[in-house]
């Protein structure tokens, strides 16, 4: 194959020598460059003739599948080749490479599994993470597992980061690799703040203002939704009034027909309005795009390590991805972008992008690394190590799935890691495979995968799902829903070499089943209470009164809400008790009430926290007391322990050094993090304690601050001090934010008189942020420049307060008067 990349008119192919140089000689490189620069369809061309490949492939990771596909679909264009010749893809269920493919786009779990299955991957030369500012989890996870590699397998593997919107300071620094920038040509765009964001009424006011840009500017239009549900509302408003425009959904479970739709000109040459999700940020031209109207929301998945559960949140979008999503406007021309929101709202937004590391389930991470040998992931070199709490919950849950033992895989564990699907349901589909169970089982994991077909309005009996689809499997009349969850069902059944099953089947089979996914949310009718229900994990829920489920005495619960208190179900199945033996354990139970008033202990059988019977233990074993309060407070620590100010801004200052010198060793102390790890700090304080006041009384500012490493301890006051002298001769105390962002020092005016600069922490590295006060303690001035503000903003202040403060002295000259901390008067 000969390909000249400089025949392609792409501001790209003016970084194409240097990032043949850099790869030449460095094993690690960052590639900067705008939306719409080529980097994703040209770079990896541009290098399929260098010397360094030796007969090996180049992987490229995309976060998106649509984006996946669609990048090597064009890069084979350019070629002239049919997709899967030179170039080809991997994504979820779907490939299309040969024996010739040299170029493989991949979405990210696919090269973690390539990882587990050749930890060297020998046959490949570079890894390019296309789009990293998305920080997707696997994302993370791969980079992780490639930098081991890197270090410790194959020196000459190498890795490529690229995107449009990173933090590349930060990154360089972390990677310690050169970063390469291509300015690019991004077209001008005209950004309008409408300041009409309201979450409830987003589809009727973005409507309105697509409507509008319409009138005033030409070309197509692109719109960023949280979600499908937002995108079908406004489809609907809009097609009222817009009858001479195309209109287009777009996004992930759409099928590909009507996604190459939104993407591909219109035929008939109509205007066309794109009502996307955050799919059309990144990697996808979609040509004819003018206009962008901006939401501001997004909607991402966070788990939640109380409940175990994961739920999907509407969220304010970053800065990082509002320029993104403007950025499509200007690819091919000048264009305008209206945000549904005012500039001060722009100003507050974050810069970046959360990393999913931060708020996902982490139990394939945890297993990932588990396969790979890694037993505490902590150990791996992270851009964003993942949260110790949430590494803890993922490994409790993968021990009682049979997956771990003592932190290292199981031959289980190998098992279900095999599987392309969270251990969860790899576990209940190994399960159902020692039962012969395993095509009830297949449906019932599409149909967890996948969206409720029959929604909210056919109950939450799961049965009755499987029911449908087998019917319309056998009359092969499947319809656009089922039709997904079919694709899916098959590629679960194929792992198996196993057909399809269109009989009825049994409800309690299906129990069982799901009781090996979700074994802490076996549910047992709470006595008297009407379709409320007694979770395994010992948390409770509850059915609308009509389901056909609310009386059913036992439930394996599938989908349910993630709020404290009563939470709700939505998809379940009967469960026959007898099928729970095997997991009944007669066992000692000492655990901790506070509404009894402490510690108590009983020999009970038990499926979980679910008690069959109960006896009072007489002579609980002592040992175990510290270990039931330690359990206790990994779940209700925030209300039991005295969590005061001063602890508070201990954590903060911690948690700020351990963002501002991230190479010194800080702990994650925030209060997730200690409350899941609190036996290892709190326990030797808690021998003796039986009752909730004595909780209270524990002086937990002194006990974590004996917790830090000893030569921590010494930094911490020298680096973060808590308060700070200024020139009145007061010491102010500061107020630290948990985020690392400049901590606050609010002062009296007439305590800084002469103080020519703003202080600095942190060895001089950190400058407080200033809220300078009125006499009566009132803000006058927010600054992290002093100098500054006495140059500027002092006189139109001294303007003011010396009208409404005039006993106090306001000089011209404030460098030259001298600080106060009481009433001066003025002479």
């Amino acid at each position: 194959m000969s390909f000249d990349p400089y025949q392609i008119d792409l501001p790209i192919t003016e970084v194409i020598a240097p990032t043949r140089q850099h790869l030449a000689q460095e094993n690690t490189l960052i590639v900067h460059a705008p939306p719409g620069a080529g980097k994703s369809t040209l770079l990896p061309l541009a290098l399929l003739e260098e010397n360094w490949l030796n007969g090996k492939k180049i992987i490229m990771l995309e976060p998106r599948r649509l984006a996946a596909r669609s990048i090597a679909v064009r890069m084979s264009e350019l070629i002239g080749e049919p997709v899967g010749k030179t170039v080809g893809y991997r994504i979820r269920f779907d490939t299309k490479v040969s024996e010739h493919t040299q170029i493989e786009v991949v979405t990210e779990g696919i090269l973690t599994r390539m990882l587990h299955s050749d930890n060297a991957i020998e046959d490949v030369a570079l890894v390019i993470f296309d789009e990293f500012h998305e920080r997707n989890l696997h994302a993370d996870v791969a980079l992780a597992l490639c930098r081991e590699a890197q270090s410790i397998l194959r020196p000459d593997l190498k890795l490529m980061i690229m995107s449009a919107t990173l933090n590349t300071t930060e990154l360089t620094a972390l990677l310690k690799a050169p970063l390469i920038e291509s300015k690019g040509r991004q077209y001008p765009v005209d950004v309008f703040y409408e300041d009409q964001q309201d979450e409830w009424m987003m589809a009727e006011i973005a409507a309105r203002i697509i409507s509008k840009a319409t009138k005033k500017h030409d070309g197509d239009v692109l719109a960023f939704f949280p979600g499908q549900g937002e995108i079908i509302k406004c489809e609907e408003v809009l097609r009222k009034d817009m009858h001479d425009f195309a209109i287009h959904p777009l996004y992930g479970s759409l099928p590909h027909g009507k996604q190459m739709a939104a993407i591909l000109p219109n035929r008939d040459g109509k205007r066309k309005i794109v009502l996307a999700t955050s799919i059309a940020e990144t990697s996808l031209t979609i040509e004819g795009i003018k206009i962008v109207v901006d939401t501001g929301f997004g909607r991402t998945s966070k788990f939640d390590i109380k409940s175990g559960l994961s739920k999907l949140e509407t969220v304010q979008i970053s800065q990082d991805s509002a320029d993104q999503r403007a950025g499509r406007a200007g690819r091919l021309s000048p264009g305008v972008c209206y945000r549904l929101w005012s500039k001060a709202t722009q100003d507050r937004l974050q810069k970046h992008l959360t990393p999913e590391i931060m708020e996902a389930d982490l139990a394939s991470l945890v297993l990932d690394m588990a396969q790979w040998g890694i037993s505490n992931v902590q150990e791996m070199t992270w851009l964003t190590p993942p949260p110790n709490a949430a590494v803890l919950q993922a490994r409790e849950l993968l021990h009682q799935l049979g997956a771990l033992d003592n932190n290292k895989i199981t031959p289980h564990g190998q098992r279900l890691h095999q599987l392309p699907c969270h251990p969860r349901i790899a576990h209940m589909l190994r399960m159902a495979e020692e039962q012969d169970l395993i095509a009830l089982a297949s449906d019932i994991a599409a149909l967890l995968d996948e969206r409720d077909p029959l929604g909210k309005e056919a109950g939450t009996d799961i049965n009755e799902r499987i029911e449908v689809l087998r019917r319309l499997r056998r009359d092969n009349r499947l319809g656009r829903k089922f039709a997904r969850i079919e694709k899916v069902a098959q590629q679960y059944r194929q792992l198996f070499s196993l057909d399809a099953e269109n009989d009825s089947h049994d409800p309690y089979e299906t129990g069982i089943l799901l009781s090996y996914a979700y074994p802490e949310r076996i549910a047992y009718a709470r006595p008297g209470n009407n379709a409320q229900f007694q979770l395994s994990n010992g948390k409770y829920a509850m059915l609308g009164h009509r389901d056909d489920l609310a009386n059913e005495p036992w439930l394996a619960i599938a989908h349910m809400d993630a709020r404290d208190g009563m939470g709700k179900i939505f998809m379940a199945s009967p469960l026959n008790p007898r099928d729970l033996m095997p997991m009944v354990e007669e066992k000692e139970i000492i655990t901790w009430d506070t509404r009894q008033g402490g510690l108590i202990a009983s020999l009970d059988m038990r499926i979980g926290s679910i008690t069959l019977r109960s006896t009072p233990l007489s002579n609980p074993d002592e040992s175990r007391l510290v270990e039931a309060i330690c359990d206790t407070l990994k779940k209700e620590g925030e209300r039991l322990l005295n969590w005061e100010e001063n602890v508070t801004q201990w954590q903060n200052r911690v948690l700020s050094l351990r963002q501002w010198n991230p190479n010194q060793g800080w702990p994650d102390v925030s209060t997730p993090t200690l409350l899941a790890t609190n036996h290892e700090w709190l326990a030797p304080y808690l021998e003796g304690i039986k009752k909730p006041e004595a909780l209270k009384k524990i002086d937990l500012k002194s006990v974590l601050q004996h917790s830090l490493a000893y030569d921590l301890q010494g930094k911490l006051d020298a680096l973060a001090p808590v308060k700070t002298n200024v020139p009145s001769g007061s010491h102010i105390k500061l107020n630290y934010a948990a985020d690392g962002s400049a901590p606050i020092l609010a002062v009296r005016l007439q305590e800084v008189f002469g103080l020519v600069d703003t202080p600095k922490i942190n060895e001089g590295k950190t400058s407080v942020l200033m809220h300078l006060l009125s006499p009566g303690y009132k803000p006058v001035q927010i600054t992290s420049d002093l100098n500054s503000f006495w140059n500027n903003a002092y006189f139109e202040v001294r303007k003011d307060l010396r009208g409404r403060y005039p006993k106090h002295v306001w000089p011209e000259d404030p460098w030259q008067e001298q600080a106060i901390s009481g009433v001066k008067r003025k002479k």
